[in-house]
């Protein structure tokens, strides 16, 4: 009799193991929740917010975008706990700082939340999943050439992030000046690290206007942040336009009166929402079981195909601008 009862609770177990198993495959997407937590409110992440949007009405998907307030980690650090406590299935972030997520991203996981980036592949370790819309060494060495070209391989040049702790735009300033250094041995920059714009205009003007009383025959200014518009306007209010030029991370909607009139003569980028759609759905298929590799297509252009290294997904999707193309482009 005890082992037909033994018998009776295996079976029993084994049933229910498999009609769990069964349910967990049939969940729809519309029962997964994706959050998406970007830097600050601004023009770029507006767009973010576009694209994660409509991968929600593309797909079903419940994703969505949070804003923190300003550009500090701990606003960021405390819209993690609250999704942590809301149990969300996946939190997709884009670091201010990414080292002082961590404690928050290892929280996450534990949790049984999966973790995506976006722009922080120095992370990588510590989340499922670091999305990048390119290698971003090769990004910067492609901002480093369009400077050396501004400035017709010669004289002085100075670089703006974001900000100190922001990764990738580090990345893409120390991989330019290092392009330009191993290349073009008669430009000079003028500073041992970037200056800080803090992701404003305003912070750019301001920057930008002190840079010009410092170093009054500087030829070329790059910016690693989406705001050389600020740059641009300090250099026109100031009757420079004609001596500096201006190379930048641009928006096509904040920087294509300055590409048209000629003070930036170079703007490249990714697109916000692209990068939205795809590092989201890369949270879903994570948190699904179905998991991304090489050859997996993020339903996003330029991350039709991505190629998986470690945790980071590359996809090849930069934008390059001028006054001849901006107009071909409404974001």
């Amino acid at each position: 009799m005890k082992k037909l009862l033994a018998m009776l609770l295996m079976l029993m177990l084994l049933v229910c193991g498999t009609v769990g198993a069964m349910a967990e495959e049939e969940k729809d997407i519309s029962e997964y929740t994706v959050v998406m937590i970007v830097k600050q409110s601004d023009s770029w992440f507006d767009d973010m917010e576009v694209g994660v949007n409509q991968l929600a009405a593309d797909t079903g998907l419940n994703c969505y975008v949070l804003f923190p307030e300003s550009g500090d980690a701990a606003l960021q650090i405390s819209l993690m706990e609250d999704l942590i406590s809301q149990g969300v299935d996946a939190i997709c972030v884009v670091p201010n700082d990414p080292e002082a997520l961590i404690p928050t991203i290892t929280k996450a996981r534990e949790a049984g939340i999966v973790v995506v980036s976006h722009e922080a592949p120095g992370i990588a370790d510590s989340v499922d999943l670091d999305v990048e819309a390119f290698v971003n060494e090769e990004f910067g060495r492609l901002m480093g050439e369009a400077v050396a070209q501004a400035a017709g391989g010669e004289g002085q040049y100075a670089g703006f992030v974001g900000g100190l702790t922001m990764e990738t735009h580090m990345v893409w300033y120390q991989a330019a000046v290092d392009y330009i250094s191993e290349n073009y041995p008669d430009m000079v920059c003028v500073s041992e690290e970037p200056y800080e714009d803090g992701n404003s205009i305003e912070g750019a003007y301001d920057k930008t206007a002190e840079l010009i009383r410092a170093y009054p025959d500087i030829k070329v200014i790059f910016d690693c942040s989406a705001h050389g518009g600020g740059i641009c306007q300090a250099i026109q209010d100031r009757n420079l336009q004609d001596s500096i030029k201006v190379v930048s991370l641009a928006l096509p909607s904040m920087s294509a009166t300055y590409l048209k009139d000629g003070s930036m003569v170079h703007g490249q980028a990714w697109r916000p929402a692209d990068a939205g759609y795809a590092a989201c759905y890369a949270a879903y298929l994570l948190a699904s079981g179905q998991g991304v590799e090489t050859g997996t297509d993020l339903l996003a252009p330029g991350y039709e195909s991505v190629t998986v290294e470690g945790t980071i997904a590359y996809g090849n999707a930069p934008l390059i601008f001028s006054a001849d193309n901006i107009d071909d482009y409404n974001f």
